[in-house]
């Protein structure tokens, strides 16, 4: 019923963002699963281009807020203004009032303006002197990290990580890829030629048909055995918290609903593990001085944790 609409949207972003169809559709399962994402990657590797693809595909209202050591909460979130003519005080909301939302090296800015995020993603809303301002729908958050440049930058807490239900790197393009990147910008950006090919109550039908998608309880117990397994792991300090089941669960039933299923297999659950929990774990220090890092540990648990149906697969200990 919804693959036509879904395959002509990643077909969309498909034709800005070239060679990165299974980046794309985890961004996009994000988007159904009414979550928010981090991309950590280097500058100049199509991060804004992807936003910028979501909301023209949609007609949805983009906003881009660009972080920096010195904005503060209200520079995001809005304020209240006093109006001389009508001697009352006014609220001007502020970038964070649209609908798919740019969070540009969100790193950078200082953890109080950080937090101002907090309410934003998990509750969408924004409470200003007492008062809560909802969200417009659909709303959604893509935020961007350099993992290179460290100076003037402030690490986001475990709280807001939660909150971000993927997290994803794009990555460099292949060399043919990059070779057509520079022939399709030879005059004009494609993303200016960009079509909306669906629009924001089409979006908000996909998620609700998303939450549809049934999943068996033996499929519920096998992804809360592998966040459990994280918090049991001799080698994190702190395993995945009950949000991140939940983002399993929520991202599982997104990609069978790509996939053209009304059920989610085992195999949505394992192919979404890394990029929905990795970033919700704390390695030690001497597991991470020893080249043991997050997705590791999830690739590890994947191997011991029987699978409904089926038995556990031994393979190498893999080191990223």
């Amino acid at each position: 019923m919804y693959q036509d609409t879904i395959g002509r949207i990643l077909n969309n972003i498909n034709s800005v963002i070239l060679g990165k169809r299974s980046e794309l559709e985890l961004a996009f399962i994000a988007l159904l699963s009414q979550g928010h994402l981090l991309i950590e990657d280097v500058p100049g590797t199509g991060k804004t281009t992807l936003a910028k693809a979501i909301a023209k595909s949609f007609g949805c209202v983009f906003k881009r807020i660009q972080f920096a050591p010195d904005i503060l909460p209200s520079d995001i979130t809005g304020t209240s203004i006093y109006n001389q003519k009508s001697c009352e005080f006014e609220f001007r909301p502020g970038p964070i009032f649209g609908q798919i939302i740019l969070a540009d090296e969100i790193n950078r800015a200082s953890p109080k303006t950080q937090a101002a995020l907090l309410e934003c993603m998990e509750e969408r809303q924004v409470t200003i002197e007492g008062i809560s301002h909802v969200l417009p729908k659909p709303f959604f958050i893509m935020a961007t990290e350099n993992p290179v440049e460290r100076d003037g930058t402030f690490p986001l807490p475990e709280a807001e990580l939660d909150r971000f239900l993927v997290h994803l790197k794009l990555g460099y393009p292949s060399f043919q890829d990059e070779i057509s990147i520079m022939e399709q910008q030879k005059i004009q950006h494609p993303i200016d030629r960009l079509e909306q090919v669906a629009s924001a109550e089409e979006l908000l039908q996909l998620q609700e048909a998303t939450r549809e998608i049934y999943v068996d309880k033996l499929v519920k117990e096998y992804i809360v055995r592998i966040v459990e397994a994280t918090r049991n792991h001799p080698d994190v300090f702190l395993g995945a918290s009950p949000r991140g089941s939940l983002a399993l669960f929520r991202t599982a039933q997104a990609r069978a609903l790509i996939n053209g299923r009304d059920f989610v297999v085992p195999d949505d659950v394992k192919a979404l593990a890394t990029e929905t929990l990795s970033h919700r774990l704390m390695v030690k220090l001497a597991a991470r001085t020893n080249g043991y890092r997050n997705e590791s540990v999830i690739l590890g648990i994947l191997d011991k944790v029987p699978v409904p149906g089926g038995k556990p697969v031994k393979r190498p200990q893999q080191i990223t």
